[in-house]
């Protein structure tokens, strides 16, 4: 990592390190305008709101552990159906998802997270070859396909989302 990565934040830092440890062929980009939505990242990027990985944190009910659902910035996260999989799950406050991932949220990664997540991978992102995730901060996002998410995270793929 060079001087310029070094002067980044500690939670982008944190995501480089990580992808630089399991080999993933694109750094992260810190971009000069934070993107804490899809659509913020999308244009940011020039690329459509459904290539972007969005990270959804809920709180599994039963061990207040975080569930992680990494989903098409396009589509809506069915809470149903991740309660269906996982077991009852609530909403995430952003203190919540600060103590158990080390992101603010709009900068939630799908990878070096303080205390690993439970995590789904919305079968939606695979309508693209190419999509983008946040990296660890809101003016951080990395390149990768979803095959790359589905290998750096080790979760499964699922249909976790609301029909358009």
């Amino acid at each position: 990592m060079d001087d310029d990565f070094k002067q980044r934040p500690e939670g982008f830092q944190r995501v480089a390190q990580a992808l630089a440890a399991q080999g993933h062929p694109h750094l992260p980009l810190y971009l000069e305008t934070a993107a804490r939505t899809a659509q913020e990242a999308a244009d940011a990027l020039g690329v459509s709101v459904g290539q972007i990985a969005k990270s959804v944190i809920f709180k599994l009910r039963a061990d207040e552990r975080a569930v992680l659902v990494v989903a098409s910035g396009d589509r809506r996260v069915d809470e149903k159906k991740v309660a269906a999989l996982v077991g009852p799950v609530g909403r995430a406050d952003a203190d919540f998802v600060k103590a158990r991932t080390g992101f603010s949220i709009g900068g939630v990664s799908p990878v070096a997270h303080a205390t690993p997540p439970l995590t789904l991978i919305d079968r939606e992102l695979f309508r693209f070859d190419e999509i983008w995730a946040a990296a660890g901060h809101p003016n951080g996002v990395f390149r990768l396909s979803p095959s790359q998410l589905e290998a750096l995270t080790g979760a499964p793929v699922a249909d976790v989302v609301q029909q358009p």
